[in-house]
């Protein structure tokens, strides 16, 4: 069978980890502005007041905004079909409350969306891709207030009205379900608690992280259904984290502690997003955890009505659940679990699981039913340069290959698959340790941790094996 004739291939990148000119043409800072530099074993840090002397890596990234028409012609000479990225929230609405949006920030978008289509690729665009306003989060605490709601809808219908015509995908919430763990308060939710310092230790309040979930859970609904007013041809996705967890061993303990964790970690916002209700496994879960969610009259209605029309994930490891509290989690697993014994990992500790990919596809669309989209996926490694100028990444090569394999795999299965684009298709800032030497792309940027680099492009060995593999629809791996 293999791929339908009109699937999307192409990449994924986000506004705040590409884009730089942080503070250009009218932007305001976002919560990604006032993250320092960190590593795979340092923290990065939170800092309100900005330090002078302090690594800030979004606030020049790789210059993405600058050098848009460079790395979208780069893009199109591997032949995407599609091209993720993500608008910056205070590049439209700098503080979030403003009366007017900034026409500068409008403009870029503009320009963006232009430079794809001059090359025929579809822009898919996440509407809040972890930048909410730093203000915001000043202000109200971020999504832990019910005020967000009218303000992020307020930000959607302008944009939503400006691209009329122009974009035919959005997404609402980049891996909205990252916030039923403590690292997305801060990064998904702008929340961020008294006395948190350090991005990986951030001081949680389960509460605040779930009420500001439903909160989310409305504003995407209601943006689902604005979308659909003022263009019959939007179609609104949702985008989760699919941390696929398998029991460690066949004790049925193992078996229940994977299924409670999936149930919080992979289904619940899946469920609230695509079914348009709360499921009742999380009644409990609430309860345990002493979490009541405060609900304003018509918000389950809402909910019911703003149902999104496809489903997309990212996907880059896998992870193992046990009842077993010995067990400690796997070094560098973010999603939680143990490490699988039958697994090797990348340099970040992340395991390296094709085949589940292909149960993940399985598993999402008979829950589902609705078509899907792979729209993060790839290999975070150290990147060398060779003498003659030349980043030879094999190993990146295989990983995606294995992947791909394993996603037709999954269409064979039965599975309505839209497409796939892979996650930094150009190196950028890692969101989870804002270092720049955990590369993914095709496309080298010579920029280093210690933000030298003069940002020029080179093509990378794989970009070259990506470019065959949509020439030929998947077929030459």
């Amino acid at each position: 069978m293999g791929f339908k004739k009109d699937f999307l291939w192409g990449g994924a990148v986000a506004a705040n980890q590409c884009e730089g000119a942080w503070n250009v043409d009218g932007k305001g800072v976002s919560c990604s502005d006032v993250c320092t530099g960190g590593s795979h074993t340092t923290s990065k840090r939170i800092t309100p007041i900005l330090e002078e002397g302090t690594f800030y890596p979004s606030h020049e990234a790789i210059d993405f905004y600058h050098r848009y028409k460079e790395d979208i012609a780069l893009f199109a000479e591997m032949g995407f079909k599609v091209f993720r990225f993500s608008i910056n929230w205070t590049r439209i609405y700098p503080t979030g409350e403003e009366a007017q949006p900034n026409e500068k920030g409008l403009q870029f978008y503009d320009n963006v969306i232009d430079e794809c289509h001059k090359y025929n690729i579809e822009p898919l665009i996440t509407i809040s891709h972890y930048e909410v306003p730093f203000a915001l989060t000043q202000k109200y605490n971020g999504w832990a207030s019910r005020e967000m709601i009218d303000i992020f809808l307020k930000y959607c219908k302008t944009i939503f009205e400006r691209y009329k015509g122009k974009v035919k995908y959005w997404l609402t919430f980049n891996e909205i379900n990252g916030a039923t763990g403590a690292f997305g308060g801060f990064l998904s939710q702008g929340i961020l608690n008294e006395g948190t310092k350090d991005f990986m230790n951030q001081v949680d309040i389960p509460q605040l992280r779930f009420q500001g979930l439903h909160h989310q859970f409305v504003a995407s609904a209601k943006a689902v259904k604005l979308a659909h007013e003022i263009d019959e041809n939007y179609q609104v996705g949702c985008m989760q984290i699919f941390a696929t967890m398998y029991p460690l061993t066949c004790d049925p303990k193992d078996v229940i502690a994977c299924q409670e964790l999936n149930h919080v970690k992979n289904w619940f916002c899946g469920d609230v997003q695509v079914r348009g209700t709360y499921p009742a496994y999380m009644n409990r879960y609430f309860k345990k955890h002493n979490i009541v969610i405060k609900m304003e009259d018509g918000d389950l209605e809402i909910l019911k009505e703003g149902c999104v029309d496809f489903y997309t994930f990212s996907y880059y490891m896998s992870g193992c659940a046990t009842a077993d509290e010995t067990k400690k989690s796997g070094h560098g697993n973010l999603i939680g679990g143990v490490n699988n014994p039958y697994l090797k990992a990348s340099d970040w500790g992340w395991q390296i699981d094709p085949e589940g990919l292909r149960y993940s596809l399985n598993e999402i669309y008979d829950r589902y039913q609705i078509p899907l989209m792979v729209v993060e996926n790839g290999l975070g490694a150290y990147d060398k340069l060779e003498d003659d100028g030349s980043i030879q990444d094999d190993y990146r090569i295989d990983y995606l290959r294995e992947h791909i394999v394993q996603m037709k795999e999954a269409v064979e299965d039965g599975v309505d698959l839209m497409g796939y684009t892979p996650w930094g298709c150009i190196d950028l800032v890692s969101a989870s340790t804002g270092e720049m030497a955990k590369r993914y792309g095709f496309i080298y940027v010579e920029k280093y941790d210690d933000g030298s680099g003069d940002l020029s492009r080179r093509k990378k060995k794989s970009f070259e094996w990506y470019k065959k593999v949509i020439e030929t629809n998947g077929e030459v791996l």
